[in-house]
């Protein structure tokens, strides 16, 4: 079935009054070049049950939460930590925590908190993951119901891991060529390998 007829499905069902809770998103175009598009507006699940619909976009009552598996090697934690320093840097944001889904601190309670803490009434909540699975559709759901009940009032999302984004093909070739670059001789090793001695040809 190709977009515009699921386009036409769901005009159907918004002009019908059918039970959707939230309108059909409105889209634009990211750029001329660009082929992707994105809602303007989104449904936000509340810590309540229920939907609210929110215009797009983080504000100063937005809260991120990066949250990644979470792992007992201390600095593959700390380099969630680096990665939201960057994230904040580049986007602006506000507020934006760190959280591990499991084995280490800051817990997803714990972030969800902070934000509350910081004035937010919304928290958005994106998994550093590749690809949906178990820990997508159970694990961070749950954990992040489990804390918005302390905080009622304050909505939520979750988004969608990273997926298949056209912008891990640049980065995955960027890594690559410099790794091949620092076997030759001509880089040195990144912050991934640095002090590990691993990225070389066996």
């Amino acid at each position: 079935m190709d977009s515009s007829s699921l386009l036409s499905q769901f005009n159907a069902k918004r002009e019908t009054g059918s039970n959707n809770r939230c309108a059909l998103p409105r889209f634009v175009k990211l750029s001329n070049n660009s082929k992707r598009n994105v809602p303007t507006r989104l449904c936000f699940a509340s810590s309540n049950g229920g939907f609210r619909q929110e215009t797009s976009g983080i504000g100063s009552k937005d809260g991120v939460i990066i949250v990644d598996h979470g792992s007992r090697r201390k600095e593959s934690n700390l380099m969630l930590n680096e990665f939201v320093i960057m994230f904040r840097d580049r986007t602006g944001y506000p507020i934006v925590e760190p959280a591990h889904m499991e084995l280490a601190e800051p817990s997803i309670k714990d972030a969800f908190a902070s934000c509350v803490q910081q004035g937010v009434n919304r928290v958005i909540v994106s998994p550093f993951f590749l690809f949906p699975g178990r820990h997508w559709n159970q694990d961070i759901p749950s954990l992040t119901a489990e804390a918005a009940k302390e905080h009622p009032g304050v909505s939520y999302i979750i988004t969608a891991p990273l997926g298949l984004h056209e912008l891990l093909v640049d980065v995955v070739n960027d890594r690559i060529q410099h790794c091949l670059s620092h076997v030759a001789g001509d880089a040195d090793e990144c912050s991934v390998c640095a002090g590990t001695g691993r990225c070389q040809l066996y």
